[in-house]
């Protein structure tokens, strides 16, 4: 294909040309997964975002990351599955419906399970549209044939046989535990769904009597209205001041009733008064001495965080209320001698924001250890899963040996419901991928499994699993790379790791790319309370899709945080205005070139062998950069090389051939735009996918979209280092005369006389060689070159590596000024000079480092000693004048 007419608008508008691109790549299928055998696939599973509203800058920037990686291979011959899904998010997504029903006064229990669960999947269905829109805009190239949700069927199948497989292994069990409670939700919650904040509390110094009138025992609590539960008092077996009391009672303050003094180890001896008090349904560790003690577990809360009959005179009040009014009675009855302000770690429910209550409660579990065991191990291996940067690896393992067994049982409706019935009669517990055979005589277990249950099978469940005939899962599984953020290391990618292990005997992802968080430009967190949240979608209707990828994709290095600055991305903007302007600008010279007529053989100028040269550099460090995860880097190499290359030198530098009387010339300028245009749109295709397609269309080109053109590969032949060398000379050439003009306000309009004395015959050829573009470029009147020419005696000069350049002064600078300005680069060449030979005179540097780089750093001491050398002298040629 080639263009009949260049279509392109004279200005670069972003919204015009994204308009309508998206649905044309989805209707071509050009995201499909093509599973052909000639092709070696590549797949990502997208991390399912939750169905409770709309994607953040951070969604945004995970899932470009991902679709800069699927472009790539696809380009590169891939056979390429990006799989999109949502989750069903169960305790998020309950919240939101439960909302909107208050709103119109009703409640989850008005509408009953059955019809509250029909609601919640309207909400489900309108919010899965919003996400699709919203991946639209983006531009990700999803493939929508094979969308999946954590709640479908398929997924629905792979939850129970995991569950029931588990719980048949004695991996799973149902238990009376301490587990973190939210009274707001009246759910459990994982110990990583707790977010420990700092709030200003009190130590509550207490005096227990002893039941036989002998005196008391003091404790401190910081939530004294959990003395209502307590069953004892313990202390340490070796504490000389309590071994006499070991075996006897107090008596409850209020309730009355009398609680043994145990004797414990977990007493810490040194802490406070070295007794504490114990409340087996309230604490976690008073839970575990509880347990060794055979004491009694005393509940004192309802699951909306009120007090229950055991709390006696206080049932019916709020937990905080009670705090109050029992703090207010112990201090009249005298129990309560002391209040003790502390500043304390209190956990809140990551969904609510509500106080979490340690509290007493029978939940299904998942034994850990094994599991665990498996997936540390796994690292250990040649096949363990690679995390970028590698330091996550040690994050990742610390809390995999360090784990606790996983409350799965949450009390929703929305979510897969726990596949376990209880006998009406017997009480017997029946676990089964089906209902038992006598349905009526049995009670389905009301809880769902927590989210991250279902999200840990995502790798495997999407592709077809437990069916491990599915065509996708025995192509596209184990996945290739998982993109996400470090801070869900614990909640997800370490559960589908020992999922996978279990479940598939493979890892489920070859490497993991972690990224940081999205903050606002002075580096803090983006929240609705401080108000410094930005919507993705507003920035892409104001500067476009591909401004906002390619600031997200190149803004940071992998594993940090990333600042959001709206200046940054208007930059990125005039970056693409910069590439639309070149563009434009070679195509309306491309007089009907066709793709086939494309030649690169024929004799070609400096600068058309340095821009070949330089674009071959630039495909070589853009694919092996891109291969590391290194996109910061990979947008700095594209960057210098489109906007300094090849518009700022390349661009200008082929006007010459163009605008001249040569027709073979212009041919090949013709050839070599359209040829690098071409190849620098398919690097760039990843990250701006837009403006690329659009430029490319315009172009002559084979093929259909530029989603499926060839990545560009190094071609050896058009490598051509001496016409490297010589661009480079000419570059520092006329950028230091522009400096000097810029020095002494001189227009480059107004001609000057410029002499050149290069250091020998090979640079002096160089320079006779290219005098057009010395010409068109510094503009002199009259130029002379040699290797021993005449100095004038009053002039501007400057040292380029190879030559030096003098500019007659004629009344435009004052001959002191410029003896200063060259002592100043006299400086910056010492300096220079001594730091280069600091490092070669450090043993351990060269010793060390590849003889490529010492060779490098010892080329540059040569040059830079030159350089000094020639300033020295032309400061002693000007002052002797």
């Amino acid at each position: 294909m080639e263009p009949n007419n260049v279509t392109m608008p004279t200005k670069y508008d972003p919204q015009s040309i994204e308009k309508g691109r998206y649905e044309w790549w989805v209707d071509e299928k050009v995201f499909e997964a093509k599973n052909d055998p000639q092709k070696e696939p590549y797949t990502i599973v997208i991390p399912p975002p939750n169905v409770t509203g709309k994607l953040h800058l951070g969604h945004a920037w995970d899932t470009t990351l991902q679709d800069i990686l699927t472009r790539m291979k696809r380009m590169q011959g891939y056979d390429v599955l990006w799989l999109p899904g949502m989750d069903h998010a169960g305790i998020a997504t309950q919240a939101k419906v439960e909302q909107k029903l208050k709103e119109q006064g009703k409640s989850r229990y008005d509408l009953g399970r059955d019809a509250f669960v029909e609601e919640t999947w309207k909400w489900k269905e309108e919010y899965a549209d919003h996400i699709r829109e919203q991946w639209s805009k983006l531009g990700l190239g999803l493939d929508y044939s094979r969308e999946r949700f954590t709640l479908d069927e398929g997924l629905s199948n792979a939850v129970q046989k995991v569950f029931v497989s588990l719980y048949n292994k004695g991996l799973i069990y149902r238990g009376e535990y301490i587990i973190n409670w939210d009274p707001a939700t009246k759910t459990a919650l994982s110990d990583i769904e707790v977010i420990h904040k700092d709030v200003q509390g009190a130590f509550y110094h207490m005096r227990y009597p002893l039941t036989d009138g002998s005196g008391h025992i003091e404790i401190a609590t910081t939530r004294p209205e959990t003395m209502l539960g307590d069953t004892a008092v313990a202390v340490h077996p070796e504490d000389e001041r309590y071994k006499h009391l070991i075996g006897k009672t107090v008596k409850l303050p209020i309730i009355g009733r009398d609680i043994p003094i145990v004797a414990d180890d977990y007493v810490d001896m040194e802490f406070g008064s070295g007794a504490v008090k114990i409340t087996p349904a309230h604490d976690p560790n008073d839970f575990e001495i509880g347990n060794r003690h055979s004491l009694e577990r005393v509940l004192i809360m309802n699951e909306d965080g009120t007090m229950n009959k055991n709390a006696d005179i206080y049932a019916g009040m709020d937990r905080f209320e009670c705090r109050k009014k029992i703090v207010a009675d112990l201090q009249e009855q005298g129990v309560l001698f002391s209040v003790e302000e502390h500043m304390h770690s209190v956990g809140h429910s990551e969904r609510s924001g509500a106080v979490v209550e340690p509290y007493l409660s029978t939940q299904w579990f998942v034994k850990m250890d094994p599991l665990a065991e498996e997936a540390v191990k796994l690292q250990h291996g040649d096949d363990k899963v690679s995390f970028v940067p590698n330091r996550f690896e040690q994050t990742y393992l610390r809390w995999m040996e360090n784990i606790r067994d996983w409350c799965i049982s949450r009390q929703l409706w929305w979510g897969h419901r726990i596949p376990a019935w209880y006998h009406k009669e017997t009480g017997e517990i029946y676990v089964g991928e089906e209902a038992p055979a006598d349905p009526e005589n049995w009670n389905q277990d009301n809880d769902v499994l927590d989210t991250w249950f279902s999200s840990a099978l995502w790798p495997f469940s999407t592709m077809g699993w437990p069916d491990t005939d599915s065509e996708d899962f025995k192509r596209y599984y184990p996945t290739a790379a998982l993109v996400t953020g470090y801070d869900i290391i614990f909640f997800w990618v370490s559960r589908m790791i020992f999922q996978g292990i279990e479940f598939t005997d493979s890892r489920p992802f070859k490497d993991v790319l972690i990224h940081g968080l999205v903050r606002d430009a002075e580096g803090r967190k983006m929240s609705k309370s401080l108000g410094n949240g930005v919507d993705p979608m507003d920035v892409i209707e104001q500067y476009g899709a591909d401004s906002l990828r390619y600031f997200l994709s190149t803004g940071s290095s992998p594993g940090q945080d990333l600042r959001f600055s709206m200046e940054k991305v208007e930059s990125v903007w005039n970056f693409a205005n910069k590439i639309w302007n070149a563009s434009r600008f070679a195509l309306m010279n491309m007089d009907g070139l066709k793709f086939e007529e494309i030649d690169l053989s024929n004799e070609k100028s400096v600068a058309d062998k340095w821009i070949l040269t330089r674009l071959n550099d630039t495909i070589e460090n853009v694919t092996s950069l891109a291969d590391r995860y290194e996109f910061g880097e990979v947008g700095r190499t594209l960057y210098n090389f489109i906007w300094d290359d090849f518009c700022n030198w390349y661009i200008e530098m082929a006007k010459l051939p163009l605008n001249g009387d040569n027709e073979e010339a212009k041919k090949t300028t013709r050839s070599i735009l359209a040829y690098v245009l071409d190849q620098t749109m398919r690097l760039l295709h990843p990250f701006m996918p837009f403006i690329t397609e659009e430029i490319w269309q315009n172009l002559p080109h084979q093929g259909e979209s530029i989603t499926e053109a060839a990545w560009p590969t190094v071609n050896p032949e058009l490598t051509d280092r001496e016409a490297e060398e010589e661009m480079k000379l000419l570059i520092e050439i006329i950028r230091s005369v522009r400096n000097i003009r810029a020095e002494v306000n001189t227009p480059m309009s107004k001609p000057i006389k410029l002499s050149i004395r290069a250091k020998d015959q090979k640079v002096l050829a160089q320079l006779e060689k290219n005098e057009a573009y010395l010409d068109r470029f510094c503009h002199p009147e009259t130029l002379v070159l040699g290797t021993a020419i005449e100095v004038p005696e009053k002039a501007m000069s400057a040292v380029v590596t190879g030559a030096e350049l003098f500019l007659p002064l004629e009344g435009l600078l004052n001959l002191d000024e410029e003896i200063a300005r060259l002592e100043k680069e006299l400086m910056k060449w010492t300096k220079e000079v001594e730091r280069v030979d600091n490092k070669l005179g450090n043993e351990r540097f060269v010793s060390k480092a590849p003889q490529a780089i010492v060779d490098e750093e010892k080329a540059k001491k040569q040059d830079y000693k030159a350089k000094q050398e020639a300033v020295k002298k032309r400061i002693e040629e000007l002052k002797n004048v």
